[in-house]
């Protein structure tokens, strides 16, 4: 087991995957409000955010920690969307939200509270469409979770956003997961883990799992768990993933089983939980916007896992040059996946079967189908869309009546080695 204990009191530094990770968070919990409140006729948006391993809030370089991201992209998302209403004419909305920070040390979370308390002060004197009830934990996660769980509950908050930044892996068991993101349909989880500590782990519970995952990349189980030297392997990483996704697949309907890059090589683990493709759509399009922030081995179209690492599997980094490669998959993928349904699907229902297999940005996946030779878009009065940006999900997706020969029923095999 990987475990770290951050010195608080004395400043604790700043890594560079936290500060990676931190980004991420930061950008698409702001995207995540902004997406929310788009509604003409909203009034109040409500929401719960859970930080189970809150920290202390400060970084010895004065960087904010998790809590006080989470004020203040509030603060700058309500500010973004009543700026965005006022100008199209619309009132404003007011958002409410419960947050919850706990830490395992009780000196620790006196020292977040004192961290929050200017940036709370501010925000009430600021920001009066915003409304913070801030609750104070410290527990062990998994003994705190039942209180949380009833907090939420007692709330009726339908919106839970979990950040569980765990030093290790075994700190949140896999039914808490599951119990998280079966409680409302728009939960989500940001779920950190050494994925030598999950390897650790599986070993001693699921080798059977670990055998099965990388057989197809040509390691064993052993071969793979022992693996020393710098975390930089591409193959490394392809089998790392595939456990990861394994392990994480049957927790919700989206899984995002990307590694934090870092010039130390894969070694921690990222993995974002949603029961909603459109949450799963705004994360890949976060990650595109910060390249090289999160990495993938594998295919880059909608069959991420499906590869045969004797042929083909590339890396991943959401840049400029992996979009290419994955445009010239995805004018593939998309027909065969249309066909496979018979001629035509709902957008929505494309959305819905793509999203937890491809680490595909919004615009490529698009452009692919308005390029693509063999399909056409169809609107729902009829007309036919010519441009990627006016795709909705009313529209239909159809294969044209004459089209190029592709191959309905190319082997590819899956994360799990089913065909």
């Amino acid at each position: 087991m990987v475990s770290k204990a951050y010195a608080w009191a004395d400043g604790a530094p700043l890594d560079d995957h936290t500060e990676r990770k931190h980004k991420i968070l930061r950008e698409y919990f702001f995207r995540y409000i902004t997406v929310r409140c788009q509604i003409p006729q909203q009034t109040k948006f409500r929401l719960a955010v859970v930080d189970g391993f809150s920290g202390a809030g400060r970084y010895r370089c004065g960087s904010p920690g998790s809590p006080i991201i989470f004020i203040e992209e509030l603060q700058r998302a309500l500010e973004a969307v009543n700026l965005q209403r006022a100008a199209q004419g619309l009132g404003p909305v007011e958002i409410e939200c419960l947050l919850i920070f706990n830490d395992a040390k009780r000196d620790v979370t006196e020292l977040l509270k004192s961290h929050c308390a200017p940036i709370l002060a501010a925000a009430k004197d600021t920001c009066p469409k915003l409304h913070l009830n801030v609750g104070y934990m410290s527990d062990d996660f998994e003994a705190g979770y039942p209180a949380i769980r009833d907090l939420v509950a007692e709330g009726r908050y339908r919106n839970v956003l979990f950040n569980l930044d765990q030093c290790g892996h075994s700190a949140v068991e896999r039914a808490t997961v599951v119990n998280i993101m079966r409680a409302t349909p728009s939960a989500e989880i940001f779920y950190t883990f050494a994925i030598e500590s999950l390897l650790a782990f599986l070993s001693r519970t699921d080798p059977a799992l670990l055998e099965t995952q990388v057989r197809p990349l040509g390691l064993s189980a052993a071969d793979f768990r022992d693996f020393s030297g710098p975390v930089s392997n591409h193959v490394w990483l392809g089998a790392a993933e595939r456990v990861v996704f394994e392990a994480f697949k049957g927790c919700a309907p989206f899984v995002s089983p990307f590694s934090i890059h870092n010039p130390d090589g894969w070694r921690y683990w990222l993995v974002h939980f949603a029961n909603n493709y459109r949450a799963r759509q705004v994360y890949n399009d976060v990650l595109h916007a910060n390249s090289s922030e999160q990495a993938h081995f594998g295919r880059s179209g909608l069959n991420m896992l499906a590869y045969d690492p004797a042929r083909d599997g590339a890396l991943y980094l959401f840049d400029a040059g992996g979009r290419g490669g994955a445009k010239t998959e995805l004018l593939a993928d998309i027909p065969r996946l249309v066909a496979g349904a018979g001629d035509v699907m709902n957008v929505g229902e494309f959305y819905e079967s793509i999203y937890n297999a491809t680490p595909a940005h919004t615009d490529d996946i698009h452009a692919a189908m308005i390029e693509s030779d063999e399909l056409e878009i169809i609107t729902p009065t009829g007309g036919e869309r010519r441009k990627p940006n006016t795709i909705t999900i009313g529209d239909t997706v159809r294969l044209k009546n004459q089209r190029t020969f592709f191959p309905l029923f190319t082997k590819l095999e899956g994360p799990s080695g089913d065909r």
